[in-house]
């Protein structure tokens, strides 16, 4: 075109230095391509492989009943839900579902989200803001963070299940509206649960408001499966409780329960749920099947989290180092990326799938391998897990971790 300049700028240059960077901290991510159901075993990148990477807990992902259930809805429903819930996407398989989840956790009223990730970013921002105070652990997830940062709040992060340096931050003067303590009931990389109980009585010793989050624990912890509120007893002392229905309800999407007024609240501030296009119909039905499964059939999750402890002793004893973990999530730390990243890729020469987890999904100097104890595992799976680890430890040259 005539009187455009002949020259042009690479605005995006800097992505190639960066990248590199990235290859030599061994930090960088590469996508993987299942082409398989999830299960036990998964191919992945053209290998078949004995799977503990994956958050589907209770089997639930490729459970015929499951499938039923969304074969079944896909006349009525279609697929696409067309439109947010606040417009034309909220249909009667979305009221049904919140029905369900409300009565499953023992609560008024449920909300759904799109994404835990959605709803745990929305329901901060629309519970705190500018001039509120937002407390946080230092291990939350990411979906947490974002949402302590997006709220604009003023942000305090404690020490991880510190309940202590909380009491003492919350002690302290303040001309703060509102308060807001947050915090996951099982860290999702750790493995461990939080102290709920002590945080319940902290919260209501100061008067703020305690929103936890039972992404990694909802259908896996509690008698009922309600998570770790009704493990520790004090699911009426939690007045915001966040959850997910893609991992051991093996659907996709995000919920709250609480009260009628607090989710009335969250559908005219909760700026995820207004504009997002709201889940497709079909997932609800499956979620539907997946819930009356946690509540018929809780041996799943005993079998799980006996398998777990089992793992987690058996690699204390090997002098692996398991951090605080108590549940079916159990990290391997062994603190640098690359090593890591060593380890992930010796096991899955030898048919494990076991992630490798680097900064900034931990901290630095806390990467690990993330073993994930499903209900499709069998003993055997792990006892040879721990055979193949004691065998990398020797070839690869680890020694101790």
């Amino acid at each position: 075109m005539e009187g455009r300049p002949q020259w042009k700028v690479d605005v995006l240059g800097w992505l190639t230095e960066s990248l590199e960077e990235l290859d030599r901290q061994s930090l960088r991510r590469t996508r993987r391509c299942r082409t398989s159901s999830q299960g036990r075993t998964i191919w992945l990148d053209g290998r078949e492989l004995l799977n503990f990477g994956s958050n589907d807990y209770l089997g639930l992902a490729s459970d015929p009943r499951l499938i039923t259930a969304v074969r079944n809805s896909l006349e009525k429903e279609g697929w696409g839900s067309g439109a947010s819930a606040l417009v034309c996407g909220r249909s009667s398989a979305h009221a049904a579902l919140e029905e369900a989840l409300a009565k499953f956790e023992g609560c008024e009223a449920a909300l759904l989200f799109p994404t835990g990730f959605a709803a745990n970013v929305g329901t901060i921002a629309a519970l705190v803001g500018p001039g509120d105070a937002v407390y946080c652990d230092r291990k939350n997830h990411a979906s947490i963070i974002d949402g302590c940062k997006l709220s604009r709040a003023d942000l305090r992060v404690f020490p991880h299940a510190d309940v202590d340096t909380l009491d003492h931050l919350l002690a302290k003067p303040h001309r703060h509206r509102r308060r807001l303590v947050v915090t996951d009931t099982l860290f999702s990389m750790d493995g461990d649960l939080a102290p709920i109980a002590q945080l319940v009585e902290v919260c209501e010793r100061h008067g703020v408001i305690l929103m936890v989050d039972e992404a990694h624990a909802t259908g896996v912890f509690g008698k009922r499966g309600r998570g770790v509120v009704e493990f520790y007893g004090v699911e009426d002392r939690v007045p915001v409780r966040v959850g997910t229905l893609s991992k051991a309800m093996g659907s996709v999407g995000g919920f709250v329960v609480g009260s009628t007024h607090l989710v009335e609240w969250l559908v005219q501030k909760a700026r995820p749920y207004m504009f997002s296009t709201a889940l497709p119909g079909a997932a609800c039905y499956a979620a539907m099947a997946a819930l009356e499964i946690i509540e018929r059939e809780p041996h799943r999750r005993e079998v799980v989290l006996e398998r777990a402890e089992f793992l987690r002793e058996v690699l204390r004893r090997e002098a692996w180092d398991v951090g605080r973990s108590t549940s079916q999530i159990i990290p391997v730390i062994v603190h640098q990326p690359e090593t890591a990243l060593l380890l992930s890729r010796f096991l899955e020469s030898r048919g494990f799938f076991v992630p490798a987890i680097r900064p900034p999904a931990v901290p630095d100097n806390e990467a690990c391998l993330r073993i994930s104890v499903t209900f499709h595992h069998q003993t055997s799976d792990l006892q040879r897990l721990v055979e193949t680890l004691g065998e990398a430890r020797r070839r690869l040259g680890l020694g101790d971790t």
